[in-house]
């Protein structure tokens, strides 16, 4: 009996420990100043990180081969609308190095945010994607934040915690 009820108790301790600590690394607090960069829009646009200094940011790294991407990017859309008039703007940011599988994913998923290519991987290095998504929000001091990797039914309530609250600063 004594031996069943250890057993179980050591269970439930790294049951919660294990859960504690992927809960901290899908979503963790980070610092420092976000690296500027300049890439290359779908719409032909160039945008420079440092140009959007005042908004809330969201880069979200993605890649068309991601399933979790994939399932991520309408409800990032919908963040997207919920949010862009109160000085937030969401990027996000592919990191294929051929742009073209990407590009027809974008035409049967609609999004109106900015899509950014990353073909030679030089931003992702900045930011040291080692996820698929992985998302970064950046306060409107160009701060980085919120640091989440890969992604979860459920994240898109982190997202939006995190939004409202560097938009209320």
């Amino acid at each position: 009996m004594k031996n069943n009820m250890l057993k179980t108790l050591i269970v439930v301790g790294f049951t919660l420990v294990f859960a504690t600590s992927t809960s901290y690394a899908a979503s963790q607090t980070i610092s420092g100043k976000a690296a500027n960069f300049t890439l290359k829009s779908r719409s032909g646009k160039n945008i420079k990180l440092s140009e959007l200094r005042g908004e809330v940011v969201m880069l979200n790294f993605w890649a068309s081969w991601c399933g979790p991407c994939r399932k991520e990017m309408p409800l990032l859309e919908k963040i997207h609308k919920k949010y862009k008039r109160l000085g937030f703007t969401l990027l996000g940011v592919n990191v294929e190095q051929n742009s073209s599988a990407a590009k027809k994913y974008l035409k049967d998923v609609k999004v109106s945010f900015p899509v950014l290519f990353d073909s030679t991987n030089k931003t992702s290095k900045l930011y040291d994607v080692s996820a698929m998504p992985t998302t970064i929000l950046i306060d409107r001091n160009g701060n980085k934040r919120f640091l989440h990797k890969g992604y979860k039914p459920g994240y898109e309530n982190d997202y939006q915690k995190q939004i409202k609250k560097l938009l209320r600063e």
